[in-house]
């Protein structure tokens, strides 16, 4: 037997105290309640959306209020549910000037007392913010994922240029932490940024102050502070760690008052010049001329990464590094 009845029932007003407060209520916690009679007409509704609350005045129906592909899911929905009673929750995008709100709709079955339908309460919580959050919780962890694919086959290639390198697996140890702390050293900064990467003056000054007895006075930075972005914070911090590691063994950075000069200067047509100066301490040979992976680091593997340029050069007893950092990589300070 069709449980549905023609005729809805007068449903009897909350009034006093009682009625003020679920009144209040619904408006605090932002819910909006709908009564539709068996034929689907509004009876009364409460607490609704301005846009809606129009249109949904005695006697309309969901397609006064809401677009005509959501209209049709939902009366599809309540119509159901006159024929079985079984309540029904939906999800709905109503486009709008800024974009779509979204929202939870609960619908259940209003029974008489006699247990016969006589019509459907919808219950309707929008869940706008709660979806922009999610949206963006599904970028940021797709960046992440990304970020995250990067960082491993920098460090896979890191691993297979130290093997070579290296003489045994104490060498080889030695120099793949070094590498690896330098990694972590310019992905700390890149964190603490939710992203954006680093400065270029506090990621060269994490790669290079531990290398030095005084890094105010061995270390000279000159020029402009561009943000770095991830990729490159990345691969400019290696070849800092590279260029360090080589100063503290014959260059600048051995002595007590050796100092490097570091200067970025931008161009509007080469992008940014970053350029490492120092002098090698008397008699001694650069650590970089027996490390492949170094040389390779500086002038292939970093400015490969960076759809730039590099040139490292060694003569007269002093040492120069020139990285070309086309626009894409960095912001201007």
């Amino acid at each position: 037997m069709n449980p549905r009845r023609k005729t809805a029932r007068k449903v009897p007003e909350i009034t006093g105290g009682l009625g003020r407060g679920l009144m209040r209520a619904l408006r605090n916690a932002d819910i909006s309640v709908l009564y539709q009679d068996a034929d689907l007409h509004v009876v009364w509704a409460e607490n609704f959306p301005e846009s809606w609350s129009a249109q949904s005045r005695a006697g309309s129906g969901d397609h006064d209020f809401l677009p005509q592909p959501e209209a049709d899911r939902v009366c599809e929905a309540k119509r159901a549910i006159l024929e079985d009673g079984v309540a029904r929750r939906l999800e709905i995008r109503v486009p709008d000037s800024v974009g779509a709100r979204w929202f939870d709709i609960w619908i259940d079955a209003d029974c008489g007392e006699d247990g016969r339908i006589e019509g459907v309460i919808t219950t309707t919580v929008e869940i706008t913010e709660q979806k922009h959050r999610e949206q963006t919780l599904r970028a940021l962890l797709r960046e992440v994922s990304h970020r995250s694919k990067n960082l491993l086959a920098i460090i896979q290639s890191v691993a297979a240029q130290t093997g070579r390198d290296s003489e045994d697996i104490d060498d080889f140890l030695r120099r793949f932490r070094g590498r690896l702390h330098s990694l972590s050293a310019s992905q700390d900064l890149v964190t603490l940024s939710n992203w954006r990467g680093a400065r270029l003056k506090e990621l060269v000054m994490g790669q290079v102050q531990r290398f030095c007895a005084d890094p105010e006075r061995n270390i000279r930075l000159d020029g402009a502070n561009p943000y770095l972005n991830p990729n490159a914070a990345l691969h400019v911090g290696l070849a800092m760690h590279e260029l360090a590691v080589n100063s503290v063994s014959a260059g600048a950075l051995s002595r007590d008052g050796g100092t490097v000069t570091i200067a970025a200067t931008p161009s509007r047509k080469a992008g940014l010049q970053l350029v490492w100066n120092e002098h090698m301490r008397d008699g001694l040979r650069p650590f970089l001329d027996n490390q492949r992976f170094s040389s390779v680091a500086l002038e292939r593997i970093v400015p490969t990464a960076l759809n730039g340029k590099a040139r490292l050069t060694v003569s007269n007893g002093a040492i120069e590094y020139r990285l070309t950092i086309p626009d894409e990589n960095f912001e201007a300070a």
